[in-house]
This record gives structure tokens, C-alpha cells and sequence, in this order.
């Protein structure tokens, strides 16, 4: 299905220069983009792929418009964040070629008696929902889901198939969890006495607010005592440990593969790049952003970007290690004295 020009300008804004009665059937990259297709321009380096770029539209920023926009031959659509701009029109594609679900139950699916199910919901096949359940109005339960007793799922959500969420768990609005994510697994508690591991109960919940996108095979763990909480407009790529009783702020993000252990808090606003590891029992401040691979072993009191690890060695040779590089400084610092002072010395005795 086409979109006019002029139809994305009236929903999602932005200055329009050409014929906003050109219809695009969707998106392509720069160098590849046909007549029929809607482009963007996010990084300066690309600049010069502007003028042999075919794409029937291009979204560009105001300072790009100003440098290169008249070397483009299409309409175009100037926009303070065309990375933003192009997002929105994405997910209104998107939404124009999927079919929405039908509402209702699937013959095979397993609903005890006592769960609420809103009319408006979609429940696909062979999918679980215990005891007390609730299921908000407008959600969809993708096959071979499982929600636990007492859990709640607020209006709007989508569950992906195989989702597990666990009893007496609950999600906001409007969130969505991709195939295979676990939420609400039992926390990794155990107590050692006299070298044997002692189970510790999980009896905490996981509470995940509004608008949080949890990606495939991602494990958000209930808390041990108190509650897990994932906050509004959280984004969790794929593959990632939440441990026990964690606390993710507001509209932080995190890519595939990161691993955060129990009870690490994180303020608003935060990034955590693929494979980084943090420490348990941490507390990160607002807009921290932790590049890849990184592993965090201690608080981080002041929002910046924080990057570093060391290797593996005996854990006293380590300490030994971090001691000697945080003393880096002071110490060049002092042979930099050293050297004006031998200098001088010098100077003086020819």
C-alpha cells in the first residue's frame, strides 16, 4: 500500500519542499532506493550519496538540507530528527501490511475459568493462562504462550510466541516481548553451608512498566525478597540476564547479550553496549552509557560515557593491576617534575 508524501507531513510534521502528492510504498537505504521509495539522511558521511540517489523522497535535517538538499533531485522532507521521522513512518508501513489479529480465543488454547480475558484480546494456539490471570483490552498472545497465576498484562501488549511470564508477574501498557523471553524465572539464590548450595526462595515479582520492548530469549529474573522492576519505555535487545531483584530506569536501553547481576540499579536515560557485563549490588547514575564489552565492577556516580576491562589473572595480581593504572596520572605527572628538575641540574654543572 502507498502513503502520500503530504499524508506523512500532516501525521508526523516536518517541512515539505516538492509535490506532497508523490505516493512511496516504503523505505530503502541511500544507494539503493527506487522511485516508489522514501529515504533519509542521518550521517554526515553519506552526504555525497545524495545527488545519484533515485528515491522519490529523502527526510534530511535542516543543517544536511542546507549543504546538499538542492543536489537532490526528489521531494524532500526536512525534519529536526530524520533518524526519529524516519521510525514513525516506519511503524505506519508496517502497520498498513500487517493484517491486525481477530479478537477471541483459539480452540487449543488452555484458559482456567477464573483468568479475565478482555473481549478485545487475541489469544493464539496452545497458549497457557493460569489461575486469576489478567489480560488487558487490545492484547495479543501470540501461540505457545504461558502466563502464570495472578499475572497481569496491561492493555495493548504483544507477546511474540513462546513467551513465558511467570505468576503473580505484571507489564503496563502497550509493551511487547519477543519470541522465547522468560520473565519472572526463579532469581540464581543459593546459600552456602559447609560447601553445599542451600536453595533461597524467590518470592519477589517482576513488575515492568509501559511502553518496554524485551527482546528474543531475554531473562528478566523475579526478585528475591522485593521486586524486579523494569520501568516505562525500557528497551532490551536480545539474549540479556537481568538478574534478581534489579531496578532498570526509565527509557534506558540495552543491546544483545549484556549481562547485569542481582540487584544493580539503573538511573533514567541509560545505554549498555552489546556483551557488557555489570556487577551485582551497583548503583548507575542517570545517562550513563556503557560502551561494549565493558565490564562495571564498581557504582557510577556521574552520568559520561564508561568504557574498560582488564584480563582474567589471580584476583590479587588484578587489584594489584587497577591500583598501579589509577595511579597513572599523578605518577607521569611526577617523572614530568623529574625530568625539568634533572634538566635544570644539568643545566646548572656545564
Amino acid at each position: 500500500m502507498s502513503i502520500k508524501l503530504q499524508e506523512l507531513v500532516d501525521r508526523f510534521g516536518g517541512q515539505l519542499i516538492g509535490d506532497g502528492n508523490v505516493e512511496v510504498v516504503g523505505f530503502a537505504p541511500l544507494d539503493d532506493a527506487s522511485s516508489d521509495r522514501i529515504t533519509f539522511l542521518t550521517n554526515p558521511k553519506l552526504r555525497n550519496e545524495v545527488a545519484a540517489c533515485k528515491a522519490a523522497a529523502l527526510i534530511i535535517s535542516p543543517k544536511d538540507n542546507q549543504i546538499v538538499g538542492d543536489q537532490f533531485a526528489g521531494v524532500r522532507i526536512v525534519a529536526p530528527n530524520p533518524y526519529a521521522y524516519f521510525a514513525h513512518a516506519a511503524q505506519l508501513f508496517q502497520s498498513l501490511k500487517m493484517e491486525p489479529p481477530k479478537p477471541g480465543i483459539h480452540p487449543s488454547a488452555c484458559i482456567d475459568p477464573t483468568a479475565e480475558i478482555a473481549p478485545s484480546a487475541t489469544i493464539g494456539p496452545f497458549v497457557t493462562i493460569e489461575a486469576g490471570a489478567r489480560i488487558g483490552e487490545g492484547c495479543y498472545i501470540e501461540a505457545g504462550c504461558f502466563i502464570g497465576r495472578n499475572a497481569k498484562v496491561g492493555a495493548g501488549c504483544h507477546f511474540f510466541p513462546r513467551v513465558v511470564f511467570m505468576y503473580e508477574c505484571e507489564i503496563g501498557e502497550r509493551s511487547v516481548l519477543r519470541p522465547g523471553a522468560v520473565i519472572g524465572c526463579e532469581g540464581f539464590g543459593f546459600a552456602n553451608e559447609n560447601g553445599v548450595w542451600v536453595k533461597i526462595p524467590q518470592t519477589g515479582r517482576v513488575i515492568i512498566g509501559n511502553d518496554v520492548q524485551i527482546g528474543a530469549n531475554t531473562t528478566v529474573d523475579r526478585g528475591a525478597l522485593a521486586d524486579t522492576i523494569v520501568e516505562n519505555g525500557v528497551k532490551l535487545d536480545n539474549q540479556i540476564q537481568i538478574g534478581h531483584n534489579c531496578h532498570i530506569g526509565e527509557n534506558s536501553a540495552m543491546a544483545g547479550c549484556v549481562g547485569v547481576a542481582g540487584s544493580a540499579t539503573f538511573g533514567k536515560n541509560c545505554t549498555v553496549g552489546g556483551a557488557a557485563m555489570i556487577g551485582g549490588h551497583l548503583t548507575i547514575a542517570d545517562g550513563v552509557h556503557v560502551t561494549a564489552s565493558s565490564v562495571v565492577q564498581s557504582s557510577i556516580e556521574k552520568r559520561g560515557v564508561y568504557s574498560g576491562f582488564y584480563p582474567l589473572a589471580p584476583h590479587r595480581d588484578w587489584e594489584k593491576s587497577a591500583v598501579l593504572i589509577r595511579r597513572l596520572g599523578s605518577m607521569r605527572d611526577r617523572i614530568r617534575e623529574l625530568e625539568k628538575t634533572i634538566q635544570t641540574l644539568t643545566e646548572k654543572t656545564k
